[in-house]
This record gives structure tokens, sequence and C-alpha cells, in this order.
């Protein structure tokens, strides 16, 4: 029997899935900060960094405690990314930080490794969270999921 309905492509391997699942457990590890990554096909008739807030906000990520939470989002097919850090890190990093990190995950895009460069993106965001935010055992949480949230 001929079926509508397909099983919808994933935009990642199982073991990119997990390299980049790994990379976002390893940040969180030694800091109150939260790292997510959000990934979709098109990010159509809008700029990259202001698709990214409009899903920092959806995922309600500015609600975390100390305002240290960060989105990694990348639309594959349009080629467009964009990391997005909620106002208590922003502060203390400031542009030239989130300027360079954007800029070596472009390079590995330009190789087409698509996860290796998310993952190198969110340890070295997991570093500037621990050097600003460091984990406290008696009071940390995961206040976000790990998981890789897939878009449209």
């Amino acid at each position: 029997m001929f079926s509508f309905f397909r099983k919808k492509r994933s935009l990642f391997s199982e073991e990119d899935t997990r390299l980049i699942v790994k990379a976002i457990r390893h940040a969180e590890q030694r800091t109150s900060g939260e790292v997510r990554v959000y990934v979709e096909s098109r990010c159509r008739f809008m700029d990259a960094m202001d698709r990214a807030a409009e899903i920092f906000f959806s995922l309600q990520m500015e609600k975390t405690e100390q305002r240290n939470a960060v989105l990694v989002y990348v639309a594959l097919k349009d080629r467009q990314l964009a990391v997005f850090g909620d106002e208590g890190i922003y502060q203390k990093t400031g542009t030239d930080y989130w300027n360079r990190v954007v800029s070596e995950m472009l390079e590995s895009f330009n190789k087409n490794d698509y996860a290796q460069g998310i993952a190198n993106c969110t340890v070295q965001i997991g570093e500037a969270l621990q050097q600003h935010f460091p984990f406290d055992k008696e009071t940390d949480k995961n206040e976000l999921p790990d998981a890789i949230v897939f878009g449209r």
C-alpha cells in the first residue's frame, strides 16, 4: 500500500547527533550556564540573529536563574548561523568573543563539517560560561534539556 506519510529525514546522522549532545553535556558539566542547539533547514525571510532571538525566547531560555543561557542556531540548507547569548553571559564576554566563536564555527562549516563545528563551538561556549559562571554542586541544576532541537 502506498503511504502519503514519509519518515522525515534527519538533518544529522546518529553519530553526529551524539557528538553534539556530548559536547553540550561536556560544556554544562563545569558551569551553571546552559547551552542549547537548534537546527533547521531554512531561515526564510529573516536574519539569522533575529531568528535565533525568536527561538531563544520561544524556548524560554531567558528564564535561567543567572541569565546565562546560550543558543547555537543553524539553518543548514540556507547556510546561516547565529549564536545568541542571554544578557548575563553576553555582558561578561562582549561582542568580540561571540564574533570569534561564530568565525571558528564557519571554518568548520566551510569544510562541510557541520557537527564538529557545532560541537567545537559548544565546548568553547562552555569554557566561557565556566569562567564567568562556575559550577556549584550545592546549587546547580540542569535548567534546560541537552537534546538538539530540530525545527522545520
